[in-house]
């Protein structure tokens, strides 16, 4: 199995509630990692995330925005455990990231957003493939759906249509001529509407 070399977060951020920012430092701390934590002047908090041996850092600074901290980041971490406790982290705050995972031969890239991954992609000197992207099912099948009420509405007004032209070819009375032609132009801008 291949080692991996390090760990990219590119563009992550989390953006967590008041309450939430006890859980995430309770999260760093199972992590087994030295924490450090500073409240600023301006009620910002900076933490410091260290590995148990002290050979990398993570500075992660969480801005006060109404009700929410607000961290976003981008870093290299070498640190097995480091990496570990951010992706934790991303995942259980429902963060948005782009995070590399660098091999020797080649990158895993995972693309999350709200703390999901939506998207992995191999990327190597020969070129990129995709190995998972989520599908919304239940979307899908909505869609589906939506597109058969449709279909089946279009049927609808198209059989309409049909027995409003039988009958227009079968009156000579031009008033009842005028009420049929009103009502297939309604039908007809309808037909449009749902075929576009």
């Amino acid at each position: 199995m291949a080692k991996r070399l390090a760990t990219e977060y590119v563009n992550a951020k989390l953006q967590l509630k008041h309450e939430e920012m006890s859980r995430f430092i309770e999260l760093m701390e199972d992590g087994q990692l030295r924490l450090q934590v500073l409240v600023l002047d301006n009620g910002n908090q900076e933490l410091l995330l260290r590995d148990t041996a002290g050979r990398e850092e993570v500075r992660l600074t969480f801005e006060r925005q109404k009700d929410y901290y607000v961290c976003e980041l981008s870093c290299r971490i070498e640190e097995p455990r480091l990496a570990n406790a951010l992706r934790k982290a991303v995942s259980a705050f429902r963060g948005n990231a782009i995070v590399n995972r660098i091999y020797s031969h080649y990158t895993m890239i995972y693309h999350y957003r709200n703390g999901k991954v939506q998207k992995i992609v191999e990327s190597s000197s020969s070129g990129e493939r995709v190995v998972f992207e989520h599908k919304d099912t239940q979307l899908q099948l909505e869609r589906v759906f939506r597109s058969r009420l449709i279909e089946r509405e279009i049927g609808l007004v198209q059989g309409a249509v049909n027995e409003l032209l039988d009958l227009r070819n079968q009156t000579t009375d031009r008033a009842e001529i005028a009420t049929i032609d009103l009502k297939l132009t309604e039908l007809t801008r309808k037909l449009f509407v749902l075929e576009a």
